[in-house]
């Protein structure tokens, strides 16, 4: 602990940006639920069990609704977490573990939901995919929540924290951090968290400054002392000087100038200091989504993930269910040129009616495209409401996780097929995800194939790095604005020069590297909607010239 009326700076990783300032509300009680009393007789355990029912088919019923509250305020995409913890809470082991705990141990249903969900939470823990592990997270996310619904407690934890201050504590869970968008505070600063996790993913899509991996936080940090978060650098300070808050304040006010400046001139199109128009577009999920994007100045629909139309259901949709959606989704855009994404899902990213997909290492195995080869009726019925969907829109249809020139060849010949089926003549232009070394490299093979190539340069990283960006052991070594990142983006494109080449993960909305990336001949980016005015004047601010580095 400093001493009293003494200067603490300390420094911290930034997982979600921003500048604020308020004084400090150290919180210690945001992780325990209250449990009800352990003992029980066996005369009582159907009333435990009722009591389980009960309680789950309310937190079921809570997941759905803020399932759907995230889709439309937050982010369509991070809507799949509060889905997926439905999927868990709903599971037949883990429900008939439950029931058992509590039968054959005469638990109560609190003691139940404690000991099967900690054994479950160890379980993934043990198992080799870190994305597996991740999901202890999720696990203890949905204990803490039953519990507290059998104990009968509907007040949040966070509920009574003071409007407009700086949040400390140990760690979020992704239910704390939804909580938190209706709570006016400036910014959070935790001990545990990396920039992957669930919680950091909705604190930069709500504008939450964050800062984590802050040691000893809960120890050192005084209570109440006003603090100036700088969550672009990852440094705070506590009890600061007078100049050092006019300093503060200052960047504050340039950094909102230059905001209302990009949103002024969001319409307007994006060109480089030497006379290149680039193209802006947006990534969506929902049709929320589009909407923002083109309100923000979006020229199109650089991505539309199509995953949610798959999320929760026994059976994946048909043809007509996912027209329907698209053309929802998809309004807002009409006129402009759209990109659906085909489902890219995998052992990573189960959908319930295909648990049978338990792969060891799933970032590894059947992912994107490599599935829908596998299972041709869900690449069938996606082309095929793409097809009916181009009738009105301008579509691309975008291939994810190619790596083999055949995966594209495999595309365009079942769309051909399905054009001639249902008299299409114009096909949708096709393009290929760029995601992995192997794919960067053959950008001239597969260039022959299709009309543009798409960078998903978060998958790009984790491929050449081999690290995960979800696991914060591993996290110095994932750095998606490493030189050999932009290396492998300049190789595709000496390769294939005459190929249209876009960025469509996290790299496109980060300002700083967009100078660079138009220097690698990328002249599309692809970001998410609130990003679009700022990526438009990070152009403005750029040249497409390469330094004499890329000229060799």
């Amino acid at each position: 602990m400093s001493e009293k009326g003494q200067t603490l700076v300390i420094q911290g990783i930034p997982i979600s940006p921003g500048l604020a300032e308020g004084h400090i509300h150290v919180h210690r009680n945001l992780l325990g639920p209250i449990d009800g009393l352990d003992d029980i007789t066996h005369n009582n355990s159907e009333e435990e069990l009722s009591r389980l029912d009960a309680a789950t088919a309310s937190i079921s019923g809570d997941l759905a609704v803020l399932a759907t509250r995230v889709e439309k305020e937050i982010d369509s995409r991070l809507a799949e977490v509060f889905g997926a913890h439905q999927l868990i809470l709903n599971d037949d082991l883990l429900r008939g573990e439950l029931r058992r705990e509590i039968i054959e141990n005469m638990a109560s249903a609190s003691s139940a939901v404690k000991i099967v969900f900690l054994r479950w939470e160890k379980r993934f823990l043990l198992m080799e995919s870190q994305i597996a592990r991740d999901k202890g997270e999720d696990i203890r996310d949905i204990s803490i929540r039953l519990r507290n619904a059998l104990a009968g407690i509907t007040v949040h934890p966070l509920d009574e924290i003071p409007h407009g201050c700086v949040l400390v504590t140990s760690r979020l869970l992704p239910s704390d951090t939804v909580f938190l968008a209706d709570r006016s505070i400036s910014a959070v600063l935790l001990e545990y968290g990396s920039i992957g996790s669930h919680a950091a993913l909705f604190a930069r899509e709500m504008g939450l400054p964050c800062i984590s991996q802050l040691p000893n936080l809960l120890t050192t940090v005084p209570d109440g002392e006003l603090a100036l978060v700088d969550a672009d650098t990852g440094i705070v300070t506590i009890r600061p000087q007078e100049r050092q808050e006019v300093s503060f304040r200052k960047k504050v006010k340039s950094k909102k100038h230059a905001h209302q400046l990009s949103r002024e001139r969001a319409q307007s199109p994006a060109v480089t200091e030497d006379d290149v128009t680039i193209a802006i577009l947006a990534n969506v999920g929902c049709s929320d989504d589009t909407e923002k994007a083109m309100l923000n100045g979006a020229e199109g629909v650089g991505l539309y993930r199509v995953e949610l139309a798959y999320l929760g259901r026994a059976v994946p949709p048909d043809t007509d269910e996912l027209l329907n959606e698209m053309q929802q989704t998809l309004e807002a855009a009409k006129g402009h040129t759209v990109c659906v994404r085909l489902l890219d899902i995998g052992a990573d990213k189960p959908l319930p009616f295909m648990k049978f997909l338990a792969e060891t290492n799933p970032s590894l195995g059947r992912r994107g495209i490599r599935l829908l080869r596998e299972y041709p009726e869900l690449l069938k019925a996606q082309l095929q409401a793409v097809l009916e969907l181009a009738r009105e829109f301008d579509v691309r249809v975008l291939i994810p996780m190619v790596t083999l020139p055949e995966d594209v060849a495999a595309v365009k010949e079942c769309l051909t097929h399905l054009g001639l089926e249902l008299q299409i003549s114009s096909l949708p232009r096709l393009g290929a995800m760029i995601e992995t070394p192997a794919a960067a490299l053959s950008a001239r093979q597969i260039a022959k194939h299709v009309d543009f190539l798409s960078f998903g340069t978060n998958d790009l990283t984790q491929y050449t790095f081999a690290a995960d960006r979800d696991n914060a052991a591993v996290e110095r070594y994932f750095n998606d604005a490493a030189d050999v990142i932009f290396r492998l983006l300049r190789i595709a494109h000496d390769d294939a020069p005459e190929i249209p080449l876009s960025v469509c993960g996290e790299l496109a909305g980060r300002p700083d590297y967009v100078s660079r990336l138009l220097q690698c001949g990328i002249r599309t980016l692809s970001v998410a909607p609130p990003l679009v005015p700022m990526i438009k004047e990070a152009v403005r601010d750029s040249s497409c010239t390469a330094p004499q580095i890329w000229k060799r």
